[in-house]
């Protein structure tokens, strides 16, 4: 059985089979004893019960209109992406209710994770509880240990999802009974305790989940690419929030070690251009890609975020200039110190060719007016896909109909995962120093992708290597950030722009106040600089009069009066912008629902709310 829509995507037998889909954590009926005895017969029916995992952690491009855990429709509050009028603000007040016990519950867009619901958390630990009471006599010991891996994987990848939301949240390592209450209700253990169990969870799972259980199934190098990007988290966050160097240190390490497993395997290498990723029909060749999902129109298992790549839907928030500034130029300088006479004029033709080819392959090289800033992303479009833009869109770009396959786990950030948690236990933590050798097979071993034809046409060409001993110098590098640091955050900003990880990346480097975007000439109210009468003369009409501003090179900004057409020319202020409300540090976790308090205190229990709230 492998990762297809088939098999994984309808998996609802099993959960119907162990009562433990859409079943209230808190209040559940009994497992029916005679068929939960009769389960667990061998590996087939183990493997039909662990398929279930596979839609809610390796979401893809999820289905149809569903936003959570999707690039560019889900991951929209960050500090790359700019929408009109007021910026989406942070929570400032605790929520009514917080909590869920369904498997099915929301996610929480401005913190990037789940709800306060452990109906995985319980999922993974009836698996554990099943292999170890009923499946055990039926599996051999190798099997055996393979199942019981990848139960803790799925325990370890709720956890950390739920610490990176909440921090402390009460750890539960069994199947916890109706009348235990006081398991049921127990307080938040820390954060730290949390992730030791974590820790050691992803450490049994690299040890024992098999390296080949089948094409497309979870085994060690897809385990172990996500224990590096779990660990980097916490290891970073532990760190710059000055909570443990001693935690920092042993996740950052794993880190290292994770992410040696999948580079050290010579499996996987960087012969795809950066376009073929995310816009193709079948990945199943692509040289980069450790897991993907599928979809398949015939099996009406189809996703919506190609479409909202090609030139006509509105996402609503667009990239902004601060996002355009942090693109490093293909001759490897900071477009402020580039000897290139193009790399600082910032038309959308001109960063084509200047900038890492990731720019062209991720932005439509012409201003749209469906872009809140005219500078539209199209990373998860085909090229073809944006020829159909004034006419009608196929299925595989339009509505809800897309057919690409979505990367799950590629090896880039692998390995910028691993450069990064090297770089931090150099810098910081007593590791070893980072190499030219270690750049060479991060870094520079992405820059040197392949360019497909229509890039290479336009002049588009790749970025030089980046040299340890020439590292850029840029202005606006962060006084506390090391310059090796800058610029591995810098190659992750250009890597994974609209997908899941620039909050996450904002939270753990302590840097949410990027988030706070200043006064009026802040780049993040602008986006690329358009000759509105030559590009645009659709915006100079009545409408647009004292709304429509450009900023000049001078800093100045002329606002549209009706009579000064000739004077629009210069950065686009995406309409009406202006900052989110005041926020303080409390933003980086969040708070507990009223309602669960409530409910603890009903029982005789006490819920801590989260520090700060």
């Amino acid at each position: 059985m492998t990762f297809n829509n088939r098999f994984i995507y309808s998996m609802f037998s099993a959960c119907i089979l162990l009562a433990s889909c859409n079943k209230d954590v808190l209040d559940r009926p009994q497992l029916t004893a005679a068929t939960d005895d009769n389960y667990w017969r061998n590996e087939s029916d183990v493997r039909l019960y662990a398929n279930a995992f596979y839609s809610n952690y390796f979401v893809g491009y999820n289905t149809s209109s569903t936003v959570d855990y999707t690039p560019l429709r889900g991951y929209t509050f960050n500090d790359d992406v700019t929408g009109k009028s007021v910026q989406s603000n942070f929570e400032s007040t605790v929520p009514s209710s917080r909590g869920s016990n369904l498997e099915t519950a929301a996610w929480l867009a401005q913190y990037a994770g789940p709800n306060w619901d452990f109906a995985w958390v319980r999922k993974s630990n009836i698996l554990i509880d099943r292999l170890q009471t009923k499946a055990q006599a039926n599996l051999t010991t190798e099997a055996y240990n393979h199942w019981m891996g990848v139960a803790r994987f799925f325990r370890a990848f709720e956890y950390t999802r739920l610490v990176q939301v909440f921090g402390n949240v009460p750890y539960f390592d069994k199947d916890v009974k109706d009348d235990e209450l006081d398991l049921l209700y127990k307080d938040r253990d820390d954060r730290g305790s949390v992730m030791d169990k974590v820790y050691d969870d992803c450490v049994f799972a690299m040890q024992n989940i098999r390296s080949d259980d089948g094409k497309q199934n979870l085994n060690k190098y897809i385990a172990a690419a996500f224990i590096s990007r779990f660990m980097l988290f916490e290891g970073t966050y532990e760190y710059y929030h000055g909570i443990s160097n001693e935690r920092a240190k042993k996740y950052l390490e794993l880190a290292v070690q994770a992410a040696e497993v999948v580079m050290n395997s010579n499996k996987w290498s960087f012969g795809s251009d950066f376009k073929s990723l995310f816009a193709s029909d079948n990945l199943s060749g692509n040289p980069e890609v450790l897991l993907y999902r599928i979809y398949d129109a015939a099996l009406t298992v189809t996703h919506g975020i190609g479409s909202y790549s090609n030139g006509t839907e509105t996402v609503g928030v667009d990239p902004n200039l601060a996002l355009v500034k942090s693109f490093i130029c293909n001759d490897g300088n900071v477009w402020q110190n580039s000897p290139n006479p193009k790399a600082g004029t910032f038309t959308i033709k001109d960063l084509d060719v200047t900038r890492d080819p990731r720019f062209e392959a991720s932005f439509i090289d012409r201003p749209l007016s469906t872009s809140s800033t005219l500078l539209y992303g199209y990373k998860f479009a085909s090229r073809q896909a944006i020829t159909y833009i004034g006419s009608a869109y196929p299925p595989a770009w339009g509505g809800f109909t897309n057919t690409s396959d979505a990367p799950v786990m590629r090896l880039a950030e692998v390995v910028l995962n691993w450069i990064e948690a090297k770089a931090v236990l150099a810098q910081h933590l007593g590791g070893t120093a980072v190499t030219q050798a270690d750049l060479d097979k991060s870094i520079n071993a992405i820059r040197n992708r392949p360019l497909d034809a229509e890039a290479s046409a336009k002049g588009v060409t790749k970025t030089v290597a980046l040299q340890l001993a020439a590292l850029p110098n840029d202005p606006a590098r962060d006084a506390d950030v090391p310059a090796l640091i800058w610029e591995i955050r810098r190659e992750r900003r250009m890597e994974f722009v609209f997908e899941y990880s620039r909050l996450l990346d904002l939270k753990r480097w302590k840097k949410i106040q990027y988030m706070n975007f200043g006064a009026d000439g802040d780049d993040h109210y602008f986006g690329p600089w358009v000759n509105i009468p030559v590009e645009m003369p659709s915006l100079l009409v009545k409408s647009y009069e004292n709304i429509l501003k450009v900023r000049k090179e001078n800093g100045d900004i002329v606002t549209y009066n009706g009579s000064n057409s000739s004077a629009m020319v210069g950065f686009f202020r995406a309409p009406n912008a202006s900052n989110r409300l005041s926020f303080d540090d409390k933003v980086y976790m969040s708070p507990v629902g009223q309602t669960q308090i409530n409910e603890y205190k009903d029982k005789g229990y006490t819920l801590t709310q989260t520090a700060n709230w």
